[in-house]
């Protein structure tokens, strides 16, 4: 973690974008070559998953988290290989390598942050494209950094073709969404919503609601690992299938 710090402060974003997967394999052959768990986005074999803070499982290779992996999987059993052009906004770099490198899947990935590697730099609520022009979007961990969350959520299913879908995932929460838009600096925010840029905590339920009152049809994928987990998913994860009819 020191070492990508000082890496990162060395080096301009680009250059570092441009380097990490070198850096990142250097690291992993020195240091994390095995065969105790695999990561589905890189294809590598792996002696573990680098364990942060958060408890989030890293793989030391390519840089994936464990909801990238989830989505992955996701992405490949149901969608990959149908030739589908494809939206994505802010993807790991790790997702963003594997799935621009894809054959027969048309990939655009959109970052209005600066902070990821992208084609595009579409604002999620007003998004520039024509209507009904992608099969398939991914908004994973975004809902929750935006305020106006339902004029975003229209601009989805504006921009989705009729029988496409949008797979969403944010933190969730037992009970009630919790939003309170008076909160505004970022120290109030991570107390309030469990990081300094999020405006709400999604709970389940009220999501799903939301997306259903847009006009999605809402189906919920529930995962639950147990505790031989290979593949270093989070034990727990509700991921939402958004259908547009």
């Amino acid at each position: 973690s020191r070492l990508k710090t000082l890496i990162r402060r060395l080096l301009p974003k680009s250059l570092f974008f441009r380097f990490e997967p070198l850096l990142r394999n250097i690291h992993y052959n020195l240091f994390y070559r095995g065969s105790n768990c695999y990561c589905n986005v890189c294809d590598k074999k792996l002696r573990a998953f680098i364990v942060l803070s958060s408890g989030n499982l890293i793989c030391p290779c390519c840089g994936s988290s464990d909801r990238d992996r989830r989505l992955f999987n996701v992405l490949s059993e149901k969608f990959i290989g149908k030739n589908l052009k494809h939206l994505d906004f802010s993807p790991s770099r790790s997702l963003f390598r594997k799935l621009n490198r894809v054959k027969d899947h048309r990939y655009i990935a959109s970052d209005i942050s600066g902070d990821f590697i992208a084609h595009k730099q579409f604002d999620i609520v007003n998004i520039e494209v024509k209507e009904e022009s992608f099969d398939l979007i991914t908004c994973y961990h975004i809902l929750e950094h935006v305020e106006n969350d339902l004029r975003a959520m229209a601009e989805l299913y504006r921009v989705l073709k009729s029988g496409g879908s949008c797979i969403i995932q944010t933190p969730f929460k037992d009970g009630e969404i919790y939003e309170d838009f008076t909160i505004k600096s970022p120290n109030e925010r991570l107390i309030h919503f469990g990081q300094e840029d999020h405006v709400r905590v999604y709970s389940l339920l009220g999501l799903k609601d939301r997306l259903e009152k847009i006009g999605f049809d809402v189906k919920v994928l529930s995962f639950s690992d147990d505790s031989d987990n290979q593949m270093g998913y989070k034990m727990r994860e509700e991921v939402l299938i958004c259908n547009k009819p």
